[in-house]
C-alpha cells in the first residue's frame, strides 16, 4: 500500500515533545518508533503511521444479522473484515486472537480500498462491515474503504466499542451507514477494571450517533455472569437507552463464553438473556434481542403496535417477513424502525471466506 495512505491523522505535538495521539481517550504520547496502546498507530519521525493500513486478518461474507444488525436490510450479505489490535483491554474479549494480536504476520491478506469495494459488488454484498477488531483504530483505512464502497453503491457498517474523541468520531461516522456499538456494561467500575477504559465516551458516541447523524444504530451488551447482569444494572442501562436514545433503538443482549483472561467465568445462561430482554421491554424498548444462543422469541422482530411477528429468524436465517416496501407491518400498517428493502434478502446463515487481490482495481 502507498505511504500516503498509511499516514495517520488525529495527533498533535505535546508540550514534552512527544507525539500525542488524538484518536481516542487514551491520549497515548509517543516517542519515535513507539506504538500506541492499540498497537497499530505508531510514531515514525514526524508522522503517525498506520501499520495495518491495507492489511487484514481475513475477509468473509456473512449475514448482516451476525454483526448483529436486525433492522439493516435483513437477510442481506455483508463483506466483513478487520485488521489487528484494539484500543480497549477487555479481559473477556471474544475475538482476542485478532484484537490482541501482536503478530503482524497474522495479517496475510492485503487489499486496497477499491479492491474491497469491487469484491463486495462482485459478490452481491449489500454492505461492507469493519469488524472482528475495533475499526476506530484503523479509521483512516476504514474511511478510505467506505468512500470506495459508496462510489459503487455499497453501504458501510462499523462494529465498534465507540471509544474515540469527538473530532475523530464525527469524521469516522460521517462515512458509515450503520453501526453496532458495544455498550459493554453500565458502570464506570466495570469499564475501568475489565476494559481499561471509561464509560462516558461510549455514552457520548451513542448520543451523538442517535441525535446528530442519520447512521442506523443498534447496541450490543455482552452479559457476563456476576459482572454486569444484575436486574438493577440492566434496568439502568435500559432506562438510559430509552431516555437518551429512544425506544426504537434495537438492543441485543449477547451470551458470554469463557475466553481470554476470564476462562473460569461460566457461560451466560439463556435464562439471563431472557430476563434481560423482559426488563428492557418493560422499560419501554421496542426491539430487544438475544444473541449467541438459539432463542426463537429473542430472534424475532415483533410489531410494537399489534405485536405480530414481522421478521422471524432462526440463527441468522429469515423465515416469515411481514413488512411492505416502506417497512410497515403488513398486519396493522405500523412503521418499523430501520432500513429495509421491498423484500427480504435470502443470504441465510452462510459464512464464506474469500480472498481479495491486493492491487488497485482497474
Amino acid at each position: 500500500m502507498n505511504a500516503q495512505g498509511s499516514t495517520g491523522r488525529y495527533w498533535h505535538w505535546a508540550a514534552d515533545g512527544r507525539m500525542q495521539c488524538d484518536l481516542c481517550p487514551r491520549d497515548c504520547k509517543l516517542n519515535d518508533g513507539q506504538r500506541g496502546a492499540c498497537f497499530v498507530r505508531m510514531r515514525q519521525g514526524a508522522e503517525m503511521r498506520l501499520t495495518t493500513y491495507g492489511r487484514s486478518s481475513g475477509f468473509c461474507i456473512d449475514p448482516v444479522e451476525k454483526k448483529p444488525l436486525n433492522h439493516f436490510y435483513p437477510g442481506s450479505s455483508v463483506l466483513s473484515f478487520g485488521t489487528a489490535g484494539c484500543n480497549l483491554a477487555c479481559k473477556f474479549c471474544q475475538n482476542w486472537d485478532i484484537s490482541k494480536s501482536r503478530d503482524m504476520d497474522r495479517m496475510m491478506d492485503e487489499a486496497s480500498p477499491d479492491a474491497i469495494a469491487l469484491a463486495a459488488q462482485q459478490y452481491g454484498c449489500k454492505s461492507v462491515a469493519f469488524t472482528y477488531n475495533d475499526p476506530v483504530i484503523f479509521a483512516e483505512y476504514a474511511m478510505d474503504v467506505a468512500l470506495a464502497c459508496h462510489t459503487r453503491g455499497i453501504r458501510t457498517v462499523a462494529v465498534t466499542a465507540g471509544y474515540l474523541h469527538d473530532a475523530a468520531r464525527r469524521e469516522f461516522f460521517a462515512n458509515m451507514d450503520a453501526a453496532n456499538v458495544d455498550l459493554k456494561a453500565f458502570t464506570e467500575d466495570f469499564y475501568f477494571r475489565l476494559t481499561g477504559a471509561h464509560l462516558q465516551p461510549v455514552l457520548d458516541t451513542l448520543v451523538y450517533l442517535c441525535r446528530e447523524t442519520s447512521v442506523w444504530v443498534e447496541i450490543t451488551t455482552l452479559l457476563i455472569p456476576g459482572k454486569n447482569d444484575t436486574d438493577a444494572e440492566i434496568t439502568a442501562l435500559s432506562q438510559w437507552v430509552y431516555r437518551e436514545l429512544g425506544a426504537e433503538v434495537p438492543l441485543h443482549f449477547s451470551a458470554f463464553h469463557p475466553d481470554y483472561k476470564m476462562p473460569d467465568v461460566p457461560a451466560t445462561p439463556l435464562a439471563t438473556l431472557a430476563r434481560a430482554r423482559r426488563i428492557a421491554m418493560r422499560e419501554g424498548l421496542r426491539f430487544v434481542y438475544t444473541g449467541n444462543v438459539r432463542h426463537a422469541e429473542g430472534d424475532t422482530t415483533f410489531c410494537p403496535a399489534c405485536h405480530a411477528p414481522v421478521i422471524e429468524r432462526n440463527w441468522y436465517e429469515l423465515h416469515r417477513y411481514a413488512l411492505d416496501a416502506q417497512g410497515h407491518c403488513t398486519h396493522c400498517g405500523a412503521a418499523i424502525a430501520g432500513r429495509f428493502d421491498p423484500t427480504a434478502g435470502s443470504f441465510g446463515r452462510k459464512r464464506i471466506p474469500i480472498a481479495i487481490a491486493p492491487r488497485e482495481a482497474g
